[in-house]
């Protein structure tokens, strides 16, 4: 089946690409989408969220009244779990700063680019 230039697809367009064309948008695509896993980090989110969280619950239980804390039989359950919300939300940011995503390995199979002078 031969291409003809009215074709429905791509009317009047033909793309020869080399093989260093499609390596060069391949290696773009691949650093595109290991910045973006970088961006959406579980990590990132989850420790955000927390942290969020846990500073609303450790206000609100700082300003509790004593009636509420006497629904919960003498324990300021707001204040303890807003500090506990906290202290795993920092552990998250922390381990995402410590550890965070390697970069991507270089494709295989192609030659590896080296700096001139």
């Amino acid at each position: 089946m031969s291409e003809q230039p009215g074709h429905a697809d791509h009317p009047g367009r033909h793309h020869h690409y080399t093989e260093s064309d499609l390596a060069r948008d391949v290696a773009d695509l691949e650093t595109k989408s290991a910045t973006a896993a970088r961006i959406f980090d579980l990590r990132r989110i989850i420790g955000g969220l927390f942290v969020v969280y846990g500073v609303i619950v450790t206000i609100v239980g700082i300003t509790d009244s004593q009636s509420a804390i006497d629904k919960a039989q003498g324990v300021n359950i707001n204040l303890w779990t807003g500090i506990g919300m906290l202290v795993l939300g920092i552990f998250f940011l922390a381990w995402l700063k410590l550890r965070p995503t390697p970069p991507p390995l270089p494709p295989e199979g192609l030659p590896e680019e080296k700096e001139s002078a």
